[in-house]
């Protein structure tokens, strides 16, 4: 099949790299973000599927605005008969969604219809799933409510951060989204309606969201911090300055109050909610991340300080 496949970041790229290998397919085009600002520098970087796009010698295409008129000719000039997407990151119009004569298909990562969203990753591993997956299905105007093609199911383990978890089903979803492009092709595939039961929605998640509130219970604050890690990254104030902060640990601690730092020879320990965490990695304004101890010895928290909210005034950054 003739194949324009549109996605922009990293986990993506197992699934626009085993389309580039198939023999079956042809990836003709790649439709991905525009290039936007990275690094301290701040300068233009095109996307990770953009780059292996480039590497291979497929066109590009970066609209703006990709319901626009001028997009949609340019779209089907190509001819597509199917549109792989994989966390391509903007909505895609009726005009747009028209153009491949086998419609657009949608590597998703969760169980669907759990986990609709921006961010199902992150929200299966904050709320204490034990089980989730990737789901490949006919996109339509709705936010991932579309039939179902297939299912991979992934443990969770209980040090999986967003990363781990994403990295793996990265790897399973590109198997799944090419066996379903096989079969669309075969003709021998039928996609399957979502049940009406178990929807659940998982929003982007800002860097807002990603302030520990210490007065959680530990169990919470461990699943929060490795549900944005890495990205946007948990952090805490101390000192009224932001501090990054790793995946935490669970441990038996007693007397100690929300964000209640103790110092001790080979761990640093934080009171929550409910007992308290053994800090893994901590990062100071304009520092690189080190062991919680490491930067302990540097930064001498006093007896009974804590990790909170800035005071008056002093806005986090």
């Amino acid at each position: 099949m003739r194949l324009v496949f549109a996605g922009t970041p990293a986990a993506a790229l197992p699934a626009l790299s085993a389309l580039l290998d198939s023999p079956r397919h042809d990836v003709v085009a790649v439709l991905t973000r525009p290039d936007a600002p990275t690094g301290r520098g701040r300068r233009l970087a095109a996307s990770p599927v953009a780059q292996l796009a480039s590497e291979h010698g497929v066109p590009v295409l970066r609209p703006p605005r990709p319901s626009a008129p001028e997009f949609v000719e340019s779209l089907s000039a190509y001819r597509p008969d199917c549109c792989p997407v994989v966390a391509y990151g903007s909505l895609l119009r009726p005009a747009v969604l028209a153009v491949p004569r086998l419609g657009w298909v949608n590597l998703h990562f969760s169980v669907l219809p759990a986990w609709r969203g921006a961010a199902p990753v992150q929200a299966a591993i904050r709320h204490g799933d034990e089980v989730t997956g990737a789901s490949v299905f006919q996109l339509e105007e709705g936010m991932d409510t579309g039939p179902v093609y297939g299912v991979v199911t992934e443990s969770i383990g209980p040090g999986d951060t967003a990363g781990d978890l994403l990295d793996r089903l990265a790897r399973s979803g590109a198997e799944l989204l090419l066996a379903t492009l096989d079969g669309i092709e075969d003709g021998t595939l039928r996609a399957v309606p979502q049940p009406a039961e178990g929807v659940s929605y998982a929003p982007k998640v800002t860097v807002a969201d990603a302030e520990v509130d210490w007065r959680s219970p530990a169990l919470a604050v461990d699943r929060m911090v490795r549900s944005v890690t890495p990205e946007p990254g948990a952090w805490s104030v101390f000192r009224d300055e932001r501090v990054g902060l790793g995946p935490v640990r669970p441990v038996e601690q007693a007397g100690l109050a929300p964000g209640e730092l103790r110092v001790e020879k080979r761990e640093v320990v934080v009171g929550t909610g409910s007992g308290a965490v053994r800090l893994g990695t901590v990062r100071a304004a304009g520092k690189r991340a080190m062991p919680a101890p490491d930067w302990a010895r540097g930064a001498r928290p006093e007896p009974g300080e804590r990790f909170g909210a800035p005071v008056a005034g002093v806005r986090a950054q």
